[in-house]
């Protein structure tokens, strides 16, 4: 199902302080390069886990209502849907209250009965949900280990920024931060 960031996290998991005291950093020369490498470490844990880490919106896209009227949006953890939208032939959209739909944060599913849902009039891309994802506002909200891996794959990138020599390589990701997430790891179908 495809899916469009409406809003992302309002913090990282780690201040550049944090993350420069982690890295035994002491000038501010890198400030910028160690914020820019916590977004990216964040945002790689993410997809890897198709965990949103910090509480985040995304609309999510469907052509139809499925039949047996369960959604599941294939990120999470699943907080909240706070808007759902049909749009017609004519391309107009309708809200429908969200109200409608039972949420079960746990099995990471939006259901509602498909009688109760008008369907929508265009082929493709009718139905739009706004859906809250994340473990929580506060990078303590997020598992221990989802933390350190984004703090490991910082440092792992920090020290291997430059130039690498003919013939050697360096992972992109080291094995250690793969073990780390792999119980977090939601296959994409």
């Amino acid at each position: 199902m495809p899916s469009i960031l409406l809003s992302g996290p309002a913090i990282e998991l780690w201040s550049v302080a944090e993350a420069k005291s982690f890295l035994r950093a002491e000038n501010d020369d890198d400030d910028t390069v160690i914020a820019s490498l916590i977004a990216a470490a964040r945002s790689h844990v993410e997809a890897m886990t198709r965990c949103a880490l910090i509480a985040q919106t995304w609309c999510f896209v469907l052509d139809q209502w499925p039949k047996d009227g369960r959604i599941k949006p294939g990120r999470g953890p699943l907080r909240a849907l706070t808007a759902a939208r049909v749009y017609d032939s004519a391309g107009s959209a309708t809200t429908i209250d969200a109200g409608t739909f039972v949420i079960d944060k746990a099995g990471g599913v939006i259901a509602s009965s498909e009688w109760a849902l008008p369907a929508p009039g265009r082929p493709s891309a009718g139905i739009e949900l706004d859906v809250e994802i994340g473990f929580g506002t506060a990078a303590t909200d997020v598992p221990d280990v989802l933390r350190h891996a984004v703090r490991t794959l910082v440092a792992h990138w920090y020290e291997n920024r430059g130039l690498i020599a003919i013939g050697q390589t360096v992972a992109i990701m080291p094995a250690s931060v793969s073990a780390m997430i792999a119980s977090y790891r939601v296959p994409a179908l």
